[in-house]
């Protein structure tokens, strides 16, 4: 439990009160070192997966607190964006797309959890992830430039469009599970035709490249059984000497 991993998983939930409290102190320095915390914690999201990987340090608590730690991070730098005013009013419409992105996954991992259905990170959300933390990495810098508020939020933007076509695409792929539970016959039914064309699909190939030899070989002619019925066979004469007849 106490591997390098899992205390820079650790590490990006204790810093989040550190973080939090930009919101309630009002200055250039704390804003500066709130936005370079969340950076190093961003940082630490790649690198425990990384080494936990690389040194075959994968656990039980990593596999559960790292996403956790994520969304705790990821949730936290949104409300304090919003509470500090960091963005225009129109761009909390990504925000609200993240913040239930988030909601909606969370929920989904733990349905299929209990039916033993995995649901693995696409490169799309890899994807997404990096435009989110930058993005939020720049809105936090955003009081000691105005160029860094400028392009994290264009960046937050995309993070929301990514975030709202990885949220439904995990949605359909729930449905589609629950689809098939409420109709598990349908779904045989759908099985069973798919592997029937499979097979019929295989068969023609079969038969397309080793096609059927023609039977040169005539089959041996049946052996005539004679049929030898009991009494008939003609018996040899055997003729027998008589006695001669004596003279008188």
């Amino acid at each position: 439990m106490y591997n390098l991993p899992n205390i820079l998983t650790i590490s990006r939930i204790v810093v989040i009160p550190v973080i939090f409290l930009s919101i309630y102190i009002h200055s250039l320095a704390w804003s500066v070192l709130a936005a370079v915390l969340f950076i190093i914690a961003a940082i630490t999201d790649y690198f425990d997966g990384y080494l936990a990987r690389s040194r075959n340090e994968t656990s039980v608590f990593g596999r559960l607190f790292d996403p956790i730690a994520d969304k705790l991070l990821v949730v936290s730098a949104l409300l304090i964006i919003v509470a500090n005013r960091m963005v225009n009013e129109i761009s909390y419409i990504p925000v609200v797309i993240i913040m239930c992105r988030e909601v909606l996954v969370s929920g989904l991992r733990e349905f299929l959890a209990e039916v033993k259905v995995g649901m693995p990170v696409t490169r799309l959300a890899k994807w997404k992830t990096a435009f989110q933390m930058t993005a939020l990495s720049l809105i936090l810098l955003g009081n000691a430039s105005q160029v860094f508020a400028v392009s994290g939020e264009i960046l937050l933007w995309v993070a929301g469009v990514l975030t709202f076509i990885t949220g439904y695409q995990y949605f359909e792929k729930g449905l589609a599970y629950v689809r098939g539970a409420e109709h598990p016959k349908k779904l045989k039914d759908e099985v069973k035709a798919a592997v029937k064309e499979a097979a019929a699909k295989v068969k023609k190939v079969i038969e397309e490249k080793v096609p059927a030899k023609e039977n040169s070989v005539k089959p041996a002619a049946k052996p005539v059984k004679k049929t030898v019925r009991k009494g008939k066979h003609p018996a040899k004469k055997v003729r027998k000497s008589q006695p001669a007849k004596e003279k008188v």
